[in-house]
């Protein structure tokens, strides 16, 4: 009797693991590489998307970037002045931890440092980020934006996505036509969607989605970077950055 093909499993994907070949052609990459370039940066990636971080690739076209496990990264810098690629590059490595890549350059540190500080972008949140601010729908007639800009440039909801709004929790109703939450009058405290701090969950991303609320912002912070000009690094504390970018 043939065999049955209905419990048969088929993977839908393509992704395979890392093997130890593309960790060693990291290894000799960056090992490679880092001799060509007069910088090397190491930096940090708050709310990674792939498509920014095209962009990025794109714009800094004549760079090199690297992303990998940390220790890998850090061995193949040379973790000692005797294991270093290069004169007190080894002095980076203790930066090489969490979330982090490595962009190797040419332009002057000073440019890569400025194009880093002005970029900025603001998209939807995913579950599991902290919310930046609380954000509440206004009791009353629900408008498009949930009462983020002010009723005489928003319009109303459509009425299609009420029944989606009491699937996720909010005690919405149809009247007339219109998306109604608590008193017709606006009388009420509104429906809170999440608190500043809150983790957010599937069912309040979705909720802000729909609201178009951007709680989450792509961003890149340059911890340290070294010269080959001088063998040195140079520490970036966040907190100066942002000094700098205020004043």
């Amino acid at each position: 009797m043939p065999k049955s093909k209905r419990a048969k499993v088929f993977n839908l994907t393509q992704v395979s693991k890392k093997t130890r070949e593309h960790k060693d052609k990291l290894f000799s990459n960056i090992r490679d590489t880092v001799p060509e370039y007069q910088h090397c940066f190491v930096f940090s990636v708050n709310n990674m998307r792939n498509n920014y971080l095209k962009d990025v690739r794109h714009e800094l076209s004549d760079c090199r970037i690297f992303f990998g496990k940390t220790k890998l990264m850090a061995k193949a810098l040379g973790q000692t002045p005797e294991e270093a690629i290069a004169p007190g590059i080894e002095k980076l490595t203790r930066h090489l931890s969490g979330n982090v890549g490595m962009l190797l350059t040419n332009r002057p540190a000073e440019t890569i440092i400025d194009y880093f500080e002005k970029l900025h972008h603001v998209d939807f949140a995913r579950a599991g980020v902290t919310a930046s601010r609380t954000f509440t729908i206004p009791s009353g007639v629900v408008y498009a934006t949930g009462g983020e800009v002010p009723e005489d440039y928003d319009v109303p909801l459509e009425h299609s996505i009420e029944p989606e709004l009491r699937k996720l929790g909010v005690p919405t109703r149809l009247v007339k036509g219109k998306v109604i939450l608590g008193e017709e009058s606006g009388e009420g405290e509104g429906y809170t969607v999440c608190k500043e701090g809150d983790v957010l969950d599937g069912r309040q991303t979705r909720l802000l989605k729909i609201f178009s609320v951007c709680l989450s912002e792509f961003k890149v912070q340059v911890l340290a970077y070294w010269s080959a000009a001088s063998g040195e690094v140079t520490e970036l504390e966040a907190d100066a950055m942002e000094e700098d970018k205020d004043d």
